[in-house]
């Protein structure tokens, strides 16, 4: 590996050199790079993979369907006939969450108020 290693390096910086990568899109631009730190080390490339061609892990599809629905409950009135549909929904996806071990503070704030409330303390 180590020889393939410096040959690989001796191309990147020959390409360099010679201008190649000069005029590529993106250049100057920073880079967004996405905190993967939370998934295990094992399941990083393929949960990429997933992500690169559109698609999900269930309880993350869920968590996203969940906060879309909370800001559509948030932006609507109480007697619009829809509210109670989505919120059982809402409810629904909350139960599913708890199942596959998510928490869903998030739906609710309260982790926000709580590290709010930690950070005045200290």
């Amino acid at each position: 590996m180590w020889l393939l290693d410096q040959w690989a390096e001796r191309h990147i910086l020959d390409a360099q050199k010679s201008g190649e990568f000069d005029n590529l899109p993106g250049t100057g631009e920073p880079l967004h790079l996405v905190d993967d730190s939370h998934i295990p080390e094992e399941l990083r490339a393929g949960y990429r993979l997933l992500k690169n061609a559109g698609y999900l892990p269930p309880e993350l599809a869920q968590r996203k369907e969940a906060l879309e629905l909370r800001e559509l409950l948030q932006s609507i009135r109480q007697d619009d006939p829809r509210y109670h549909e989505l919120n059982r929904r809402l409810t629904l996806l909350e139960l599913k969450l708890h199942q596959a071990g998510l928490n869903t503070d998030f739906l609710r704030g309260e982790y926000a108020d709580r590290l709010i409330q930690k950070m005045n303390e200290g």
